[in-house]
């Protein structure tokens, strides 16, 4: 049946009317989230679902242009991810952001693998009752989702210790290509039922290819941008936008990792001399916004939760051994070899282990390819972003705070009687406690994140001006500025 206001079809030929007014019901919902600690992609999710075919009846039937339209969103979300990746930030953490998104994924994929196997395998059917069929949900459960961890990360504007943030940043927009090439890679072994090796030899061509083309033509473009002067700021971000879906479409076309290669670009590009930087950037934030909003609808309107009943009890068995062992078995294995990471510090990383839109987008890679039980690998991976959504995206600030990793959000705050302009950031307490001295007493050893700058310290009736050889003391009182140090 098709609804019908004023005699418009809702639900055929004028679908912008139906969009729409998600669209504005979800950004609304927005506020109501926040105040109440729900991520807001858990919000879009959802509200796709309930305009879906098991709510008010929009549907989506084409699955090639929902994988393309979600693909589409995806790269725009890496690419702006990879624009605001500092090199001078994340060059602490690179190391262990690279081994997280690689060796980390496989071992969350195989410890997955093998427990969906041995404890699920036979109510899971279709080709999640074989190994590699239950490897392949691993594939598609293994990646933290950039669009949610950079979604509430920055909304949130949770900063965090130990570099903590640069190095989630970093490994959330590297990890989803890994996991993307996996489960591309396993799709095609078991439809061709072609040999594991031979796939194995197409997962490292396309690594490869994805890294060669990315960061050729990211110098290509730097070079290019230097050059051409273009008399209105918007262009500049249209340009960009071309040159990393021309990255993307290269490395795609040589069979390579267009994913990974577009992110290089976009981090290659943003650590450059851009031209019309803040103005190119918030056009980014914009449209990243827009993307993260539509897919996560877009995917709502994917699920049947008439269809979920049966997989309930395996997805909540997957999920919370996900959460629980196989992420933190990746992060603890994969860390082993970097010392400069407290216990408190793998711990949190181990809880940012976020699923989103991501998963949802890749689960539909063996549907579309017409694996047997397909569907219900679908329904699960749908499930478990839910689950993951709800504990771990609405505790990551309190989680923080409790390992005492994250800067306190709601302090009182005594500026010492100055007046600090509005435009120079959000001004912050902070009480040093011994814990905060354990990689060190100096300021320097704080190792604040990126944009923090402490402007004051009280020690009791004291007042110094900080440096960065300052010895601190617990019960020291610290005034910061939070803010983007940023210059165009």
């Amino acid at each position: 049946m098709i609804l019908s206001i004023f005699s418009i079809p809702l639900l055929a030929d004028n679908l912008i009317l139906p969009i729409s007014i998600l669209l504005v019901i979800a950004i609304l919902f927005t506020k109501v989230g926040t105040r109440f600690g729900v991520p807001v992609m858990l919000i879009f999710l959802l509200l796709g679902m309930l305009a879906g075919p098991d709510g008010i009846g929009l549907s989506v039937k084409n699955l090639h242009l929902a994988e393309f339209l979600g693909h589409l969103a995806i790269t725009i979300i890496l690419l702006t991810g990879g624009l605001e990746t500092s090199l001078e930030e994340t060059r602490p953490v690179q190391k262990p952001a690279i081994v997280l998104s690689s060796l980390g994924v496989l071992i969350t994929i195989m410890a997955l693998g093998f427990f969906s196997f041995y404890v699920l395998g036979p109510k899971i059917g279709g080709v999640g009752a074989t190994l590699i069929g239950c490897i392949l949900l691993g594939a598609v459960l293994s990646s933290t989702d950039s669009a949610s961890i950079f979604s509430i990360l920055r909304s949130r504007r949770l900063q965090l210790r130990e570099n903590l943030g640069p190095m989630l940043e970093f490994e959330s927009g590297s990890n989803d290509p890994m996991a993307y090439v996996v489960t591309l890679m396993l799709v095609k072994t078991i439809a061709d039922s072609a040999s594991l090796g031979l796939g194995l030899l197409y997962l490292l061509l396309q690594v490869a290819l994805g890294a060669f083309i990315g960061y050729g033509v990211g110098k290509i473009s730097v070079k290019l941008l230097e050059k051409v002067k273009l008399t209105n700021s918007s262009l500049y971000a249209i340009l960009i936008l071309s040159l990393a879906f021309l990255s993307d479409g290269l490395a795609s076309a040589f069979n390579g990792n267009g994913l990974l290669a577009l992110y290089l670009t976009a981090i290659i590009i943003g650590n450059s001399s851009m031209p019309a930087k803040r103005d190119v950037l918030k056009f980014f934030d914009s449209i990243t916004w827009l993307c993260q909003l539509l897919m996560f609808l877009m995917l709502g309107l994917l699920a049947r939760p008439s269809e979920m009943g049966d997989v309930f009890l395996p997805a909540l068995m997957v999920g919370l051994f996900l959460i629980f062992v196989a992420r933190p078995l990746g992060v603890f294995l994969s860390l082993l070899p970097f010392k400069g990471f407290s216990t408190r510090a793998k711990l949190f990383t181990s809880w940012v282990g976020l699923k989103g839109a991501g998963p949802i987008l890749f689960a539909l890679a063996p549907v579309l390819a017409g694996l047997e039980g397909s569907n219900t690998i679908f329904n699960i991976v749908f499930l478990v972003t839910i689950l993951s959504l709800v504990i771990q995206g609405s505790s990551l600030s309190w989680v923080a705070r409790k390992l005492n990793l994250s800067i306190d959000e709601d302090p009182v705050v005594e500026t010492f009687g100055m007046e600090i302009p509005e435009e120079m950031g959000l001004l912050r307490d902070h009480i040093v406690s011994e814990d905060d001295l354990v990689m060190g007493r100096t300021l320097r050893d704080l190792r604040l994140p990126h944009g923090i700058r402490v402007i004051m310290v009280r020690r009791a009736e004291k007042y110094i001006v900080p440096h960065g050889s300052l010895e601190l003391k617990s019960g020291d009182r610290l005034v910061i500025i939070m803010g983007d140090t940023e210059e165009d």
